[in-house]
């Protein structure tokens, strides 16, 4: 079970969060409950971790336009749509959004921990990824200025024996350079150096 993780419930009838909170928690689910979409982002945090399990139809904003807020935010934070009057344009628009799934109410319990369980295999993969770039960056910014010059002809395919003329130092200088980045960045291979220069364009 994901312990680490939270299920964001987002629904403006009570009765539905209740059901939805006692379900998710006996199954050892962590929880956290809001009756509206404009509760949900007056406290949400950049920091938060989870899935967000929201109900399409509420007065006030409505989930659709809250997964365009959390997108235009720069959330990541997977999305599971709910929905007690399903509509395929509906559907389309949540789709279209990187919703997870779109679930009709009522909803069969077994297709509701499906969807939840895909959402925060997502949250996880993206906090890893998150993760993995902040440790590039980290890396990146440990090279010397010539370090960095050398890798950046290295990653665009050009040879030691163009590289030296190209910033007016010797073939075995460029060689020595290239050696301490690539162990610096923690790569054995261009292909690597390649990949953890490309993490900063993204």
């Amino acid at each position: 079970m994901q312990h680490d993780l939270t299920v964001f419930i987002v629904d403006d009838d009570p009765a539905v969060r209740d059901a939805l909170g006692l379900l998710l928690g006996v199954r050892g689910y962590r929880t956290a409950v809001f009756s509206s979409a404009e509760a949900f982002l007056q406290g949400w945090q950049q920091g938060w971790s989870g899935c967000l399990l929201v109900d399409i139809r509420m007065s006030g904003m409505d989930g659709l336009a809250l997964q365009r807020e959390l997108i235009n935010r720069g959330s990541a934070m997977p999305v599971v749509v709910m929905s007690g009057h399903g509509d395929v344009s509906t559907a389309r628009a949540a789709f279209k959004a990187d919703a997870v799934d779109f679930l009709e109410k009522p909803f069969d319990d077994a297709k509701l921990i499906a969807a939840i369980d895909e959402a925060l295999a997502r949250a996880r993969n993206n906090h890893s990824e998150q993760q993995r770039r902040s440790r590039s960056a980290n890396l990146l910014s440990e090279l010397t200025p010539r370090e960095r010059e050398v890798m950046d002809l290295v990653v665009l395919g050009r040879h030691n024996r163009d590289i030296g003329p190209a910033l007016g130092i010797s073939v075995r200088t460029v060689e020595v350079h290239k050696a301490r980045l690539m162990s610096k960045l923690g790569v054995d291979n261009v292909a690597d150096l390649v990949r953890i220069s490309m993490l900063e364009s993204e």
